[in-house]
């Protein structure tokens, strides 16, 4: 690997590949949790023309107090823990109004010590599926009786039985046309609902969880939070100023 990166004449960084990828945000992050390396698309959903303005900076600081708490709570788990985080559903809103869900995965990385110096992550948005493909035929009946009896909060199995086939062959094509397991897909589609009637109903939060199956509101509420970073309550004000 040494030999080909010097015969390119030029250095080879994991930022300028990420540059390319308008679909991904890349950083990496010191042990304080500032911005050590940023790409272009980070940069823009932050409302920003370049890099320089984020290097040095916390999430906080260019993406506010609410946007950038639930990211900075994150880096202070990796680098306190040393453990990854993988694959994380959430929903990303940003200062530029892009929203959006993404699987965010966040690496330490370590100094000759041992210790953790700073952490590496990408976020990258999740595709549009396909709805036309062999793969979401099959997975059709499963959809339509989860958003049917979302309040019933159905379980992966239920689903599975649904489209006629095993938990394994469900999440394996569910993966191959929503790029995510079953599981995340239901949570996903239950948060979106939620995130739906909370932005145009006045119902209390109480009623929001159970009408997407949470029976314990606190539940729903950690759910919630870890997903968007906000609470229902926090997201319902942000979003009624917006409008």
């Amino acid at each position: 690997m040494t030999e080909i990166l010097q015969q390119l004449g030029q250095p080879f960084t994991a930022e300028a590949l990420f540059d390319c990828l308008p679909d991904v945000v890349f950083f990496i992050k010191d042990a304080d949790g500032r911005y050590a390396a940023v790409n272009h698309t980070l940069v823009g959903r932050c409302g920003l023309r370049d890099k320089a303005q984020l290097i040095g900076h916390t999430p906080s600081e260019y993406q506010g107090a609410l946007l950038g708490m639930n990211s900075e709570a994150q880096d202070k788990r990796v680098l306190t823990s040393g453990q990854a985080i993988t694959k994380q559903l959430e929903l990303h809103n940003y200062p530029n109004r892009k929203v959006g869900w993404c699987l965010t995965t966040k690496l330490p990385l370590f100094g000759a010590n041992g210790r953790v110096v700073g952490l590496v992550g990408v976020s990258q948005d999740l595709r549009l599926p396909d709805l036309t493909t062999a793969d979401y035929e099959q997975v059709a009946a499963a959809v339509r009786y989860a958003k049917k009896n979302i309040a019933a909060a159905p379980t992966v199995r239920m689903l599975a039985n649904a489209a006629s086939m095993s938990p394994y062959c469900l999440d394996r094509r569910m993966q191959r046309v929503f790029g995510l397991t079953t599981g995340q897909w239901m949570l996903k589609l239950r948060l979106d609902i939620a995130r739906q009637q909370l932005i145009e109903s006045e119902l209390p939060i109480a009623a929001v969880a159970l009408n997407v199956g949470y029976s314990d509101q606190s539940a729903f509420t950690r759910q919630f939070c870890r997903a968007t970073g906000l609470s229902p309550s926090r997201f319902r004000l942000a979003r009624s100023r917006d409008r």
